[in-house]
């Protein structure tokens, strides 16, 4: 293990107030987006919208890293380049998710366990040598009528913590990411419970198996009320509930917290993101970051729809939101920002597939 390396990656990962782009989503998570739109779920398809999003123009200006998915670490543009080549020059780390997903925990109902651990070592061997330089491992846990339980707790955090004591092991950076899930009723206090619970357990079996908090990185749910729940809260009280969670449960040493959207709207968990570091970003000694998938990729997904036509004014909206992101790491976001989104979306439904010469000038100048 290069503990200068590991340590000198995670930082990058967090230099210039970027963020992640988690582009990991598996194939049948793909398709079934895919099939909401009318895009075909093949894997050309798949190949083809991955290409939009790494070819996005100047896209590293504000994102630092992306995790990959197997099948996107393989595959290459239409001329043959490979994503991983294009990524490195743009300046954005690749990354890969290592976990083979959640699956029901036998004598447990309701709650899930994380697989992925048999061949590992292996698997993290060949994606570094393919360039990788991170990776991520996601635990779920879903509030309800007594669960998580203690069991589901521990299983999931030992398994985080044996995939990141392998990940350093082999040379990458480990994404510790455990979420706990904004489905259902429960309010903001619960969830903090809940997210705390987890957080101290997981940080209990990562001193145990020796690993490097200063070489990982901790991507976290949001501290927010259920999607369904009755009561939402401001973004500033989800701010204060989430920092309180992380100062009494993250050490000091972890190099910085992505947070993960959790299924909420793109402004919205822009807007939270935004709250907490306006209000604590000069009071924490970690950075705060996102690490966004739908809430990154939905509108563009929307706009290109599987046409070619439509994948300028696509990666104007993907570029929109990471631009977006960068401002909440800033404390800097503002609901009027989202204006030239919405003007990105008119132009595409009007039918005119070539951006305005307004549009352009907000790409180059954002």
């Amino acid at each position: 293990m290069n503990t200068r390396e590991l340590i000198e990656t995670a930082q990058c990962l967090f230099k210039g107030y970027k963020g992640l782009l988690a582009m990991d989503e598996s194939n049948p998570t793909c398709n079934k987006r895919f099939a909401a739109l009318g895009i075909p779920q093949t894997k050309e398809a798949r190949r083809a919208y991955r290409e939009m999003i790494v070819t996005t123009n100047c896209l590293g200006n504000c994102i630092s890293g992306a995790i990959l998915y197997d099948e996107t670490i393989r595959q290459n543009t239409k001329d043959g380049i490979p994503f991983i080549k294009i990524l490195i020059a743009d300046g954005i780390i690749p990354g890969i998710k290592v976990d083979t997903g959640a699956k029901n925990m036998a004598g447990h109902p309701g709650e899930k366990i994380t697989g992925g651990l048999e061949g590992l070592p292996g698997r993290l061997k060949e994606y570094a040598q393919m360039g990788a330089r991170f990776a991520k491992w996601r635990a779920v846990f879903a509030i309800g009528d007594g669960i998580p339980g203690k069991d589901c707790i521990e299983a999931n955090a030992a398994a985080l913590a044996e995939y990141a004591a392998l990940c350093q092991q082999a040379g990458l950076v480990p994404i510790v990411e455990l979420e706990v899930l904004m489905a259902g009723e429960h309010a903001i206090e619960t969830c903090a419970v809940v997210t705390e619970e987890v957080l101290h357990a997981v940080f209990n079996h990562l001193f145990i198996k020796k690993v490097l908090l200063e070489g990982m990185i901790l991507k976290p749910n949001m501290v927010a009320p259920g999607l369904t729940c009755p009561v939402q809260k401001t973004e500033e009280e989800v701010a204060y509930a989430t920092v309180n969670c992380l100062r009494r449960c993250v050490p000091a040493a972890v190099s910085g917290i992505a947070f993960l959207p959790g299924g909420q709207a793109p402004e919205l968990a822009t807007a939270r993101l935004n709250a907490m570091n306006a209000s604590f970003k000069w009071k924490l000694p970690w950075p705060l970051a996102f690490s966004f998938t739908r809430a990154l990729q939905q509108p563009a997904l929307d706009i290109w729809k599987g046409n070619d036509a439509n994948v300028r004014c696509a990666q104007a909206a993907l570029y929109h939101r990471a631009k977006c992101g960068q401002s909440a790491r800033l404390g800097e976001y503002e609901i009027s920002m989202e204006k030239r989104g919405e003007d990105i979306h008119i132009v595409k439904y009007k039918g005119v597939h070539k951006l305005s010469d307004t549009l352009e000038k907000h790409i180059v100048t954002l």
